[in-house]
């Protein structure tokens, strides 16, 4: 599978998932700065995305891919409303794609999830 890779600077929420370290943050499609990207993605360089799928079908009871992407962005989107994880506002991040799945309506302001691996440059506490 081909992987898309992507850099940026942003804001970038860490939440433990079911075993997971996973990191959320946004992107966006064009120059507006919209955020309508979600980029959710496992931090922990043993493991991938496909964990997360996994998750959304058996936890989330989730059969189609549309759900299962908008199970997944519940999960990261609440991790970041609670702020009880670790909020990095600035983090220099590198997010390498596996899955991208465009949504058939807005979600958590979304319009595509972007799932994969990411790196991030801050340092991190791992809380799970």
């Amino acid at each position: 599978m081909s992987l898309t890779e992507l850099t940026a600077t942003s804001r970038v929420t860490v939440f433990p998932l079911e075993g997971l370290t996973v990191a959320y943050t946004t992107h966006s499609s064009d120059a507006r700065g919209l955020g309508d990207i979600g980029v959710v993605a496992v931090v922990d360089v043993q493991r991938d995305d496909d964990e997360l799928w996994l998750l959304a079908r058996e936890l989330g009871g989730r059969a189609h891919q549309g759900d299962q992407a908008r199970w997944i962005l519940t999960q990261a989107s609440r991790a970041r409303m609670v702020k009880a994880y670790e909020d990095l506002p600035n983090a220099v991040w590198t997010a390498y794609i596996r899955r991208r799945v465009v949504l058939d309506a807005l979600f958590a302001n979304h319009a595509v999830l972007m799932t994969g691996r990411v790196s991030l440059a801050a340092s991190i506490t791992r809380r799970n």
